[in-house]
C-alpha cells in the first residue's frame, strides 16, 4: 500500500517505491498479492489514509485472501492499531518489514544486538497495540486490570533491556576505535565500501581482495561488517564492507548500526558503490550520500570527512553507449567516478589503479 502526499517526489515515484517494497516483502519471505495507491493531501491521524479507502482495502484483501497489509509509509502506533481493527488483519509498515529482514539476516553477535536494539525501540511505543486484546478488562482504583499491570511491567523491562544493549554496543564502539587506532599505527590505508543495498559491495570486496564474501541477489544479503586486507601499489589497504542503505531507512536502525557505520565515517577513503544498471541509480546514490552526510554531521569521525570515490558498478549489464553516458552523468554531478564490474575479467582494474594512486604517500615539498 502506497500513500504518498500529493505533489511530493514520492508521489511521482510511487510505483518504483512499491516495486522496492515488493522486493523487501519477498526478502522477508512473503508473497505480494496486490497493491493499492492513494495520493493524500496529508495523513489522517486515525488511519493515515481515508476511511473510504480503508473500507475498499478491507474488501480487496478479503477477496484475494491476503493475510497481511504492508504500508510503504511509517505508521504511528495509533494508526497501526486502528488500521488493524478496520482491516481485521495484521498491518505492517516499511520500517517493520526492514526490521524483520534484519532479524533474519543478522549473524554475528554485534549485528544481533544492533537489530534487537532497533526492534525494542520500535516496539516500545507500540506495546498498547499488542495488549489491545485485554482492553475489555476494566481498570480503576481497586480494579486495575492485569493487562494494564503487565503493560507497565513490559515497558520497564524493555527500557532496561534497551539501556543494557546500548551499554554493550558502546563497548563495541570503543573496541572498534581501538582497532582503527592500531590500523593507523601500521600505516594501513582504510577504505570503506558503502552503497545502496544490492549495489554489489560484497562482490566488489571479493573481486578486489580475492577473499570469500557472501554474495546473493537480494536486498540486505548480509548485515555483518567484513574486513579484508590486500596490498595495492606497495601499500596495505584494509577494505571494510558495511551494511547497505535504502530509502526511508529507519532512524532506529541507523542509530543502532552507528558503531558499524563509523567504519565509513572514520575511513581514509570511502568507495561509494552504485548499481549503475539500476533505472534509479542516481536517486539511490543520493540516498547514500544523505546518510553519509548525516554521519559526518554527527561527528562520528571526530575530524575531517573522508574523501569519496564513486564506483559505478555492474557496467557489464549496460551497453557501451550506456556506460559512457553513466560516467559522463557522474562527472557532470562533480563526482570522482570510475566504472567497475565485479563479475568480468579486468572489471576492477580501473578502481585498483585509483586506489594505488591513493595509497601513495604525498610528495614532500
Amino acid at each position: 500500500m502506497g500513500a504518498p502526499r500529493k505533489g511530493s517526489p514520492e508521489a511521482r515515484d510511487v510505483e518504483e517505491h512499491l516495486d522496492e517494497l515488493a522486493r523487501l516483502v519477498d526478502t522477508a519471505g512473503a508473497e505480494v498479492a496486490g497493491r493499492v495507491v492513494q495520493h493524500i493531501a496529508a495523513p489522517t491521524p486515525d488511519l493515515y489514509i481515508g476511511r473510504g479507502k480503508a473500507e475498499e482495502i478491507e474488501r480487496q484483501v478479503r477477496d484475494i485472501g491476503a493475510t497481511v497489509v504492508v504500508f510503504d509509509e511509517e505508521l504511528s502506533p495509533r494508526q497501526g492499531k486502528n488500521l488493524e481493527e478496520a482491516l481485521g488483519m495484521r498491518v505492517m509498515d516499511r520500517t517493520e518489514v526492514i526490521l524483520d529482514i534484519f532479524a533474519l539476516r543478522a549473524r554475528s553477535r554485534e549485528a544481533r544486538m544492533q537489530v534487537e536494539l532497533a526492534q525494542l525501540e520500535y516496539l516500545l511505543p507500540r506495546l498498547t497495540r499488542m495488549w489491545a486484546h485485554l482492553s475489555r478488562i476494566r481498570g480503576g482504583i481497586g480494579l486495575r486490570g492485569p493487562g494494564e499491570t503487565q503493560l507497565e511491567t513490559d515497558r520497564r523491562m524493555i527500557r532496561t533491556k534497551i539501556g543494557a544493549l546500548k551499554g554493550k554496543l558502546g563497548e563495541v564502539a570503543d573496541h572498534r576505535a581501538r582497532l582503527r587506532g592500531r590500523t593507523r599505527e601500521r600505516d594501513v590505508l582504510r577504505v570503506a565500501l558503502v552503497g545502496y543495498t544490492n549495489a554489489g559491495k560484497s562482490s566488489l570486496l571479493r573481486a578486489l581482495t580475492g577473499a570469500e564474501a557472501h554474495v546473493e541477489d537480494r536486498l540486505f544479503a548480509t548485515l555483518d561488517t567484513a574486513s579484508r586486507e590486500k596490498s595495492v601499489g606497495g601499500r596495505r589497504i584494509r577494505f571494510t564492507d558495511t551494511v547497505g542503505f535504502i530509502r526511508k531507512l529507519p532512524h532506529d536502525l541507523v542509530a543502532s548500526f552507528r558503531a558499524t557505520l563509523e567504519e565509513a565515517a572514520d575511513a581514509d577513503l570511502v568507495v561509494h558503490v552504485v548499481d549503475a544498471s539500476h533505472p534509479a541509480w542516481d536517486l539511490q546514490a543520493e540516498v547514500v550520500g544523505e546518510v553519509l552526510h548525516d554521519l559526518a554531521d554527527g561527528g562520528a569521525a571526530g575530524g575531517a570527512s573522508p574523501r569519496i570515490l564513486m564506483a559505478l558498478n555492474k557496467l557489464d549489464r549496460l551497453s557501451p553507449n550506456e556506460r559512457v553516458a553513466r560516467l559522463r552523468d557522474a562527472e557532470a554531478r562533480g563526482w570522482d567516478a570510475v566504472g567497475t564490474s565485479a563479475v568480468t575479467a579486468g572489471g576492477v582494474e580501473g578502481l585498483k589503479a585509483k586506489l594505488g594512486a591513493e595509497s601513495q604517500p604525498p610528495t614532500a615539498v
